[in-house]
């Protein structure tokens, strides 16, 4: 005979659950590839965004925002809240080939989120590796997993450097269609069939805009104006990114989950000046230490919690996100490897300063640059000179943000103190991993990150 006092007790434990689930936001942090500073509507673009516009209205815009100057690095830095020299990963991407990815010893952010009880899923682009099953989505805290595993695919077809692609749940998934739609729908159903007992953590790197450049019919009609042609594709595919957001917050809407929802939306890194993108008067693009290469659009959104239609100006990294997420999910920020990103949560919702030091945009062998307060040093490693520029270049970023005039001269107190603070953290980077050419005879699988038994026939 059931005792009605246990199940009373039982009944106001899963009261609890639910109201502690209730209480941490769910999390959706969309993560756009290649997207420049000037190609969204709040930074004047020709390239129409009225879904991301609307977002951005809604909450703080985080007009100094910093990324590392390529995708897997970011995209590392997120995961781990800790800067991709510690991880060997500082320099160039992970490449279909690479024997290696992301640490295993890395405390990852999905990891400490479901921990914490938050639902997590991955819909779009990987990147960090899959030459073995414990580097996949799924072993390093993802529930759920759909889209792919390296850069640079076919849109269409799915496919790079001859190997299939596209998975659901880490098994091979035929799904036919563009895929910035695809990764849409899925998303779609994901906030629609999520279950409220849990928070969900959703994170969706789309592949778009990277290369190559390729967008549906539909969306390259509204901007046959463009030109050049390269510039025309990559507005197409950008509007087409915007479309897919638009139906992402549709759903959050629909299934009552908006209002205890934080969006994050930013870009992995600068445009590509050759590929169609802009970064308006930043130096640069993707690729660089400079402004162009390393400052991305972004913005946070939560309802009653982040003020709407704020424009933020205080330097903050994507390091940031990691320990800011743990602590609102409630998750420890205990852990063995130290971080080096700091809680923005203050600077969002009460106008305080931030809270770094330096913010250190890379060092790996050839150079980087590392900002302190205004200034930012950019150094050119081995006594080399870059596009004219001497080996030391000091910027005063606020009254200089094209960086054109240098003022290492004129300030060598302070570059002295900036470089020997840049060689403290260079001392403390692992190797990079990094290997452009694929090995001597390597052949791609027919399905990237599967074995042939693996694979569906």
């Amino acid at each position: 005979m059931i005792r009605w006092s246990s199940l009373i007790l039982c009944c106001l434990w899963g009261l609890a659950d639910f109201a502690a689930a209730a209480d941490r936001p769910n999390i959706v942090f969309i993560l756009a590839d290649d997207l420049g500073y000037t190609d969204v509507g709040w930074h004047q673009s020709e390239i129409r965004t009225p879904h991301l516009d609307a977002l951005a209205a809604q909450g703080a815009r985080l007009e100094q925002f910093y990324v590392q100057p390529v995708c897997s690095p970011t995209r590392a830095a997120l995961m781990t809240g800790r800067y991709p020299m510690r991880h060997g990963l500082q320099v160039g991407v992970v490449r279909p080939w690479a024997q290696y990815g992301l640490p295993l010893e890395e405390r990852t952010l999905p990891r400490a989120l479901a921990e914490a009880g938050y639902e997590t899923a991955i819909v779009g682009k990987w990147h960090l590796g899959h030459f073995r099953p414990e580097y996949l989505p799924m072993s390093r805290g993802f529930t759920h997993q759909y889209g792919h595993y390296n850069g640079a695919i076919d849109y269409w077809t799915h496919i790079r450097d001859g190997g299939f692609d596209w998975h659901r749940d880490q098994k091979e998934c035929r799904d036919e269609g563009y895929s910035t739609a695809l990764l849409g729908t899925e998303a779609v159903r994901l906030i629609r069939e999520h279950q409220p007992t849990k928070p969900l953590f959703l994170y969706i790197p789309f592949n778009a805009p990277h290369s190559p450049l390729q967008a549906p019919e539909e969306f390259l009609e509204r901007y046959a104006h463009l030109t050049p042609k390269n510039r025309r594709t990559y507005a197409a595919m950008v509007s087409c990114l915007d479309e897919q957001v638009g139906r992402i917050v549709a759903a959050l809407d629909e299934t009552g989950m908006r209002q205890n929802t934080l969006i994050i939306f930013s870009s992995d890194n600068g445009g590509p000046l050759g590929s169609g993108a802009t970064n308006g008067e930043l130096r640069d693009g993707k690729g660089s230490v400079y402004e162009g290469g390393v400052r991305v659009p972004a913005f946070a959104v939560l309802p009653g919690r982040v003020p709407a239609g704020i424009a933020v100006h205080e330097p903050l990294h994507m390091v940031d996100w990691y320990p800011t997420l743990l602590q609102l999910a409630g998750a420890p920020l205990e852990q063995e490897l130290a971080l080096d990103g700091h809680n923005l949560w203050p600077v969002l919702t009460q106008g305080q300063p931030t809270p770094h030091v330096e913010i250190l945009h890379n060092t790996a062998p050839l150079g980087g640059a590392l900002r302190r307060g205004d200034w930012k040093l950019v150094i050119h490693e081995g006594g080399q000179k870059a596009q004219g520029s001497p080996q030391l270049e000091l910027f005063h970023i606020p009254k200089d943000i094209r960086e054109s005039n240098n003022l290492a001269e004129q300030e060598p107190e302070r570059v002295a103190s900036l470089l020997a603070r840049y060689r403290e953290l260079a001392a403390e980077a692992l190797p990079p991993k990094a290997t452009d050419r694929s090995p001597k005879g390597f052949q791609a699988p027919r399905v990237w990150g599967e074995s042939p038994r693996e694979s569906v026939p």
